[in-house]
């Protein structure tokens, strides 16, 4: 089943995120390889594909996963959490209607 993740960011997250960006792509290139990848990207902090110094406001994944649980294990288990990024992390199971 699909699984959306929306995680928001503390404020000025962005020197947080830069410390363990390679961790939190790693993890989502193993399922990107593994076929449970749908969609993953941050939430510009300004109307702009690249904020910079803005930075970001959260992040929004749609994954595949067996269960609900599962999901949510894997998203507490993100670099961003430890390192202090995000304030709040929401996990929902997410029907596909369209395209």
């Amino acid at each position: 089943m699909l699984y959306v993740i929306y995680s928001e960011d503390v404020d000025n997250s962005l020197p947080l995120r830069m410390q363990v960006r390679e961790q939190h792509l790693a993890r989502l290139n193993e399922l990107k390889d593994q076929g449970r990848l749908i969609v993953a990207g941050p939430c510009p902090a300004i109307d702009s594909n690249d904020p910079g110094e803005a930075g970001f406001t959260g992040s929004l994944l749609v994954l595949e996963f067996d269960s609900l649980e599962q999901a949510q294990q894997w998203a507490d288990a993100d670099p961003y959490i430890d390192a202090g990024v995000y304030k709040s992390v929401t996990v929902k199971p997410f029907k596909k209607v369209l395209p």
